[in-house]
């Protein structure tokens, strides 16, 4: 049977989206970026360009110092080596996150040589059309039944002129076959016959790997091609700013080692709060 609007689980051809190579041994890393300005503004984002707010540019260092150094204590759950590639979404808010952690890789030589840098229009953020720009309460007040529905079933209902879930499940797992098979060329095969429970030797030491800079909405939409699971789910999944999700690839079978991990933000949480309670002293405000 048809399903036009993409809410059922991948079928038939389908399921060659995206190809995991059989035996891929591999570790990707998901990284969203950093606060922007239309955040700030509680605006829709979708494929607006926008920069990095200030607090945006700390949680981009942040989070680069965090990859620079991935098994200091507690260690990520990473390979060692440098990382083959970073892949980010050509928009302005995750490109410079993205060169954030190439060049503390970098000034910290982490790694002991370059690592290679591209934007993949295939992971730019979901396209939110007429909603674009827009304050979050300005489009519950003038459009708010589709909002909602939009909330509800994200896959019977999108924002005027925005994208449909499934024809971005399309271009992100396109992406995603590229990304898995240039994984596979720089590695070797794998066995699923080795230890499956963490702390029993789980030898990821020399598997190859990439970070990937993105969005909240196109990780959704990664997570379920990835684990095969239906588009209506679109709601299960949320990426804080910076935070780090580590999926590991063992012998072609998706692995979820570490979700959405911000303690590397906890110094830029203290700040603020040592700044609030500055303000207050000054302010006589309770």
């Amino acid at each position: 049977m048809d399903d036009p609007a993409g809410t059922g689980p991948l079928t038939g051809a389908e399921r060659a989206w995206p190809a995991i190579p059989p035996d891929l041994d591999a570790t990707l890393v998901l990284v969203r970026h950093g606060e922007s300005e239309l955040i700030v503004q509680r605006r829709f984002q979708g494929q607006t360009e926008t920069p990095l707010s200030s607090t945006g540019r700390r949680q981009a260092a942040l989070v680069a110092g965090r990859l620079a150094r991935p098994h200091d204590r507690p260690a990520l759950p990473l390979p060692q080596g440098p990382p083959l590639a970073i892949v980010h979404s050509p928009l302005r808010r995750a490109a410079d996150t993205a060169d954030a952690i190439r060049s503390a890789a970098i000034g910290d030589d982490a790694f002991g040589q370059p690592i290679q840098i591209r934007a993949d229009p295939r992971f730019t953020e979901i396209g939110q059309g007429a909603w674009e720009g827009r304050l979050a309460s300005e489009i519950g007040a003038t459009d708010g039944d589709r909002l909602a529905a939009w909330r509800r079933t994200p896959t019977l209902a999108w924002a005027p002129d925005g994208e449909r879930l499934v024809d971005v499940r399309e271009r992100v797992a396109a992406g995603l076959n590229d990304l898995l098979a240039e994984l596979a060329a720089a590695g070797r095969p794998g066995s699923i016959d080795r230890p499956q429970v963490a702390g029993y030797g789980d030898a990821v030491s020399d598997q190859p790997w990439t970070i990937l800079v993105g969005h909240d909405g196109v990780f959704k939409v990664v997570l379920l091609t990835l684990f095969d699971l239906p588009l209506e789910r679109f709601w299960m999944w949320s990426s804080d700013l910076c935070g780090i999700t580590v999926l590991e690839l063992r012998a072609g079978r998706p692995v979820v080692r570490a979700m959405n991990l911000t303690e590397h933000l906890a110094g830029l949480l203290d700040d603020e709060a040592q700044a609030e309670m500055e303000a207050r002293t000054r302010s006589g405000a309770l």
